[in-house]
């Protein structure tokens, strides 16, 4: 009788814990919805819901001339998308090389590929400035491509090696004996398998891609170009010394909607390959 009153409390615990870290990570966007829906004097009031929910917030983003919010959003899901195929498709290449051939230097290679993802933006900033007016990827949306593979790169290399490391060495040795090309292997024996890890790297990268601000506001300067974030930044109101809350939230909220719709569709693929590192069977 004891241990069944011990389970039940040790399950109460669990759960009002769980409920306390869901409330706590969860009510800063709650309030950011509830103060997307206020306007005026009952942005300032700390109401969990306003007297009188209104859309203007988010309509008047997209009826503003000077900032064209909509475009925006479609730069960034553009970058974000160009971002997690190069990087997948560089990331499962390098992983294959990195993974399955021994050659010298590999362990430094890998080193070096990680280090890389150690330094600030700020410190690269400057050379990538001179690089992207170099190449001609200055001020366009699709050239921030490359100054995210900085960040996006190092680490889909280091997970989908380490994925691919850990792949019975029986699947690749099969299709030799059939004839595989490593190109083939890779598509046709390894990529089936690597889905959680794809998936997982890939939902990581476009998020990345989609909330990074610093690149995105030093490589792009034409108004129509910008990604999102920057937008958000730029968002004025009517007074230069106003701060339009109401707009920044319905902002804040619409670009954090696509991320939580991403997740919660792949939420058991990105488990997966955040837990499995191997094939059993």
């Amino acid at each position: 009788m004891d241990q069944t009153i011990q389970r039940i409390l040790g399950k109460a615990g669990l759960y009002a814990l769980v409920a306390l870290i869901s409330l706590f990570c969860l009510f800063p966007f709650y309030f950011a919805i509830v103060t997307s829906l206020k306007s005026g004097t009952e942005l300032f009031s700390t109401t969990l819901w306003p007297a009188a929910p209104s859309l203007r917030n988010y309509v008047s983003l997209f009826t503003i001339a000077e900032q064209p919010f909509g475009r925006h959003i479609l730069n960034s899901l553009g970058v974000s998308f160009m971002v997690v195929v190069v990087s997948l498709f560089l990331g499962v290449t390098a992983a294959y090389a990195l993974g399955r051939i021994n050659f010298k230097g590999k362990g430094l290679l890998l080193l070096t590929i990680l280090a890389v993802s150690m330094f600030p933006q700020v410190a690269v900033l400057s050379g990538m400035f001179e690089l992207m007016q170099a190449i001609g990827f200055y001020n366009h949306w699709w050239g921030l491509t490359l100054p995210y593979m900085v960040f996006t790169l190092p680490f889909t290399v280091w997970v989908l090696t380490t994925f691919v490391r850990d792949l019975p060495k029986e699947l690749e040795e099969a299709a030799i004996m059939d004839g595989c090309t490593p190109w083939g292997i890779i598509t046709k024996v390894f990529l089936p398998v690597m889905w959680p890890a794809l998936v997982t790297t890939g939902l990581l990268a476009f998020i990345a891609a989609w909330n990074e601000f610093m690149f995105a506001l030093t490589f792009v300067l034409d108004n129509s170009d910008r990604t999102v974030p920057v937008s958000i930044s730029l968002i004025s109101g009517a007074d230069k010394y106003e701060i339009p809350w109401g707009k920044i939230m319905a902002a804040s909220v619409l670009v954090t909607l696509p991320l939580i719709a991403l997740v919660l569709a792949f939420q058991r693929k990105i488990v997966g390959g955040l837990t499995s590192g191997a094939v059993k069977g």
